[in-house]
């Protein structure tokens, strides 16, 4: 039971560091583009029309880009823990023994 937790949170973890990985590589720039356009479309929506370049929303497209990288990376490390997890209990049941007889059970069958 120990080595199956254990296999578990391992797949758990390597998946985490692929999702982190495959953030790093591939949802960095979307985060930036996700982030923009979105607080751009607000920021539209609140003013009633086109926006002018104040420092009110520099600092509101600046804080939309940080929070559409971090909510890109967080759902890349969840997604990835989750695939994780699965190939560790995948493993775990390919590679586990079969059947463990108790010694009752095998003294009961020899006789």
């Amino acid at each position: 039971m120990k080595a199956r937790k254990g296999m578990v949170r391992m797949g758990t973890k390597i998946g985490a560091t692929l999702g982190g990985i495959a953030f790093l590589i591939f949802g960095v720039l979307p985060g930036f583009y996700f982030g923009s356009y979105s607080s751009l479309i607000v920021l539209k929506h609140l003013m009633g029309g086109p926006v002018e370049p104040t420092v009110l929303v520099r600092m509101f497209m600046a804080v939309g880009i940080l929070l559409g990288i971090v909510c890109i990376g967080a759902v890349s490390i969840v997604v990835g823990s989750i695939l994780g997890t699965g190939l560790g209990y995948l493993v775990e049941l390919f590679t586990a023994p079969t059947e463990v007889r108790k010694p009752a059970e095998a003294v009961a069958k020899t006789e």
